[in-house]
């Protein structure tokens, strides 16, 4: 049997599906059986995600986020995509304390969380056509029982 298990879920980019989504990853991982450390940084990192889809990505107008996740042996990776209005210069978004939108009194922090959080992240953006956010993270729990 496989050691890989994959999912794929698509929602409205409405903030009261960022809990869920934080909530579906967790327990997809479940089955590694993570530290709450581990769930905890995980559950940062997809709520940053969603949030900057749904605040930059749609600037709060409807659209789709498709988050999918894969189990490989005991690595998580997760994409997270929308189809928004892109990231004009990836670097200077990826900055800490940089945001876009100071009038809503953002830290400018969530990229900075996601690459704390997770052991890679990869932005890929296209003005006009929307973001993909890439991440992965080793459960270290898993690994030891390996």
């Amino acid at each position: 049997m496989s050691e890989t298990n994959e999912i794929t879920l698509e929602f409205d980019s409405k903030s009261k599906n960022e809990s869920f989504a934080r909530m579906v990853v967790a327990a997809f991982v479940s089955s590694l059986d993570p530290t709450i450390e581990e769930i905890a940084d995980i559950k940062t990192a997809v709520s940053e995600a969603v949030t900057n889809c749904i605040i930059h990505g749609y600037e709060n107008e409807e659209g789709k986020i498709t988050l999918k996740c894969k189990l490989d042996k005991n690595k998580l990776f997760i994409e997270i995509m929308d189809k928004g209005k892109g990231i004009e210069n990836i670097k200077q978004a990826m900055e800490p304390l940089y945001t876009s939108k100071p009038e809503l009194e953002r830290s400018g922090m969530g990229f900075a969380f996601m690459e704390a959080f997770m052991d890679k992240l990869e932005v890929l953006s296209t003005p006009g056509a929307g973001t993909t956010i890439l991440m992965e993270k080793e459960i270290q729990s898993a690994a030891s029982k390996s």
